[in-house]
């Protein structure tokens, strides 16, 4: 994403759903002195946190706690970018106008999210395993906002394009990611649907069912690390 930032010379970023402002920071570095970089997220645990951040690292960076498409900018940016933080938009043409009217005219945006749940296993090994030792689990909508929104190419580029972007390239980028084992338990208590369930649950079959989980999950593991294939869309388009 830092790339990605030098490459358009953008020095007023704004990073859509930053969580804890990794990219923020890491972009917020790169244009030190020439430049700002601005994040907005739901959560406000996430934006303290980020803020936190950065100001151990020294980095001057704003963090925003809202929705990205309605905060208020002192200057208009010139480039938007997001990792995994533009699918959860309840209407996400209105939103993607809204963004695109804080940007100065062909701006750019350079986005990721995540392709198809068959594409990305690790990222759905949860709720199959878990699927028959809980309570039903309300059946995902390809279309509503989540983790796999963005997943049909020709949706985002119809979003887009009706949101007034032009220039609209999806491109598969296939990221190989890894975490240590001792991550595990943390991964699968903390994350999605099937975390929020586990975390609901008595001790014992909450202990039942992790030890379920590692078992399933034994396919990614090689030694202490944890190894995974996302599999990604890198959205780019103009203002």
């Amino acid at each position: 994403m830092v790339d990605a930032v030098k490459d358009q010379g953008a020095r007023h970023v704004l990073d859509i759903g930053c969580g804890t402002g990794a990219t923020t920071i890491a972009i917020g570095r790169a244009i030190a002195g020439r430049g700002h970089a601005t994040g907005a997220d739901l959560s406000v645990p996430m934006i303290e946190l980020a803020g936190e951040r950065a100001r151990a690292c020294g980095v001057d960076a704003r963090f925003i706690a809202g929705d990205a498409s309605r905060i208020a900018a002192n200057t208009p940016f010139d480039m938007a970018v997001s990792r995994f933080g533009i699918m959860f938009f309840d209407d996400p043409v209105a939103a993607f106008e809204q963004i695109r009217a804080m940007l100065l005219p062909d701006a750019p945006l350079t986005a990721f999210a995540w392709r198809s749940p068959k594409e990305n296993p690790f990222m759905t090994c949860a709720e199959r395993t878990a699927a028959p030792m809980l309570p039903p689990l309300p059946p995902q909508q390809p279309d509503a906002p989540g983790q796999f929104a963005f997943a049909a190419a020709d949706r985002v580029r119809t979003i887009l394009a009706d949101a007034g972007w032009s220039r609209v390239v999806l491109t598969p980028f296939d990221v190989e990611c890894t975490m240590p084992v001792a991550r595990l338990d943390a991964y699968l208590l903390h994350m999605g649907r099937v975390g929020i369930a586990l975390n609901q649950l008595d001790d014992a079959p909450r202990t039942a069912l992790l030890a379920q989980l590692r078992r399933a999950f034994a396919p990614f593991v090689d030694g202490d690390r944890v190894r995974f294939t996302a599999a990604c869309w890198r959205i780019d388009a103009r203002a």
